[in-house]
Parts: structure tokens; C-alpha cells; sequence
């Protein structure tokens, strides 16, 4: 039997227990929706401060990072009927107000996927990296790291497969996935406020971030050639 709520809130979250809580209760209070923590190996008392909170938890045996954590909800919402899922962050970041503005398009049925795009949000060098991405892939998305997404069945049903387990990261691996399977994808403009406890994950060190570039350029690289590909296949 589906769920008597059509939407899933899935919150990634690792070591963020100074912040999971309020989340999930914002979630819950302003938009009540069914919230899923998905517990990323924390070290503090994530899954129980979620669970406090009113959220349904997974933890999961091993450190997957933050896109096997949505990937495992992904599996969640497909196997418990849920018809869209909502991905936001753990730290307080994505307003709850701001949540309808990505359902809206989905349940008109004028998109597969609703991203909320902040670009000002990033500084000059990740505006520089996602403008040579966007080049070297021929996205036109604005923001490319947003984790504020919503997905509709089809999505959800692609990006729970096995085509998406071996991404590292959610943002241009993902995107690229969703584009060559010709679904639809929109941003639309929300508001993003600073962590007040923690930091990145991807950005926090500098080895973090070389692993980054070097994972997303080899997946820009691979579409890039992909796509060269075609044109000379289209040509003969």
C-alpha cells in the first residue's frame, strides 16, 4: 500500500547532530512531510537526535559519503511507494519554506527533477570550477552542487539503479545521468543560509577538494567524448 504522504524528505547526514534535529522538526512542523535520516556512519549522536526529532533513520554499517547516503534513500522511497523524493542538507542550509517551490513542478507534471539553485551562494573559485564544468559538458545549469533537489518516480527509479552506485558525488555525475536518460530537469532561485556548525565535506581540505576536480573532470572528460562521439556517428 503507498504511503498516505506521496513525498519523501531524504536529509544525508554525518556528525551533524548540533543541527538534525531543528531540521527534521522544521520538516515536519512547517511542511509535514515523512522525513528520512539517512545516518552516514556518524561519529556523535546523529541518528538519535533525528530519531527525537520525529524522523523515520537508516544508519548505515559503512562511510558512503553524502551520495550513497541519498542513494540508499533513493532504495527507500521506491521500496516503500513514494511517488517524489526531496533531498535537503543536515546543517540548516535549505529553507523549508522554500520546499513547494521545487514540488510545485513536479506535480504539475512540467519536470522530472526541480533543483534549488543559490549560484551567489559559491565563492569565486567554485563559480570558476562550475563554469569550466559547464563547458566541458554542455550543462546549462547554474548551480551544479545544489543537494536542495526534488525527483519524481522516474528519477527516483533511475538514480536507485545500479547506472548510479558508482558516483562519488551528487552534482555533475547525477546531473549527466538524468540528461542522457532525457529527463527534465529545472532550477529554481531559493535562498541558502551558512552553516552555523560545521563545514563542508567536499570543500573543507584541500585534498578533498583535488579529489573533487579530479572525480568531476574525469566525468566531464567522459561526456564530452560521449558526446563527440554521436556528432561523428549523426555525420557518417
Amino acid at each position: 500500500m503507498p504511503p498516505a504522504n506521496q513525498v519523501l524528505v531524504i536529509v544525508p547526514a554525518r556528525d551533524e547532530v548540533l543541527s538534525v534535529e531543528r531540521v527534521v522538526r522544521s520538516i515536519l512542523g512547517q511542511a509535514g512531510l515523512d522525513v528520512l535520516v539517512v545516518d552516514d556512519m556518524s561519529g556523535d549522536d546523529t541518528a538519535g537526535a533525528a530519531r527525537r526529532a520525529g524522523a523515520r533513520v537508516i544508519r548505515l554499517p559503512i562511510h558512503l559519503g553524502a551520495w550513497g547516503a541519498i542513494q540508499a534513500g533513493m532504495r527507500y522511497a521506491l521500496k516503500h511507494g513514494y511517488r517524489i523524493a526531496l533531498t535537503m542538507d543536515a546543517d540548516g542550509q535549505h529553507l523549508v519554506s522554500d520546499v513547494e517551490l521545487l514540488l510545485e513542478p513536479l506535480r504539475s507534471d512540467r519536470t522530472d527533477v526541480a533543483i534549488g539553485a543559490c549560484p551567489q551562494r559559491g565563492s569565486a573559485s567554485r563559480r570558476l570550477a562550475w563554469r569550466l564544468f559547464r563547458g566541458m559538458t554542455g550543462l546549462t545549469l547554474q548551480d551544479l552542487t545544489s543537494g536542495f533537489r526534488a525527483y519524481n518516480h522516474q528519477a527516483i527509479s533511475l538514480l536507485a539503479s545500479a547506472k548510479a552506485t558508482l558516483l562519488d558525488y551528487q552534482d555533475i555525475g547525477v546531473l549527466l545521468l538524468l540528461l542522457r536518460s532525457n529527463l527534465r530537469v529545472v532550477e529554481r532561485q531559493v535562498t541558502m543560509c551558512p552553516r552555523e556548525y560545521g563545514h563542508s565535506r567536499v570543500f573543507d581540505t584541500w585534498f578533498a577538494v583535488t579529489r573533487y576536480m579530479l572525480a568531476s573532470t574525469v566525468l566531464s572528460v567522459s561526456r564530452s567524448m560521449h558526446g563527440t562521439t554521436i556528432k561523428r556517428m549523426f555525420l557518417s
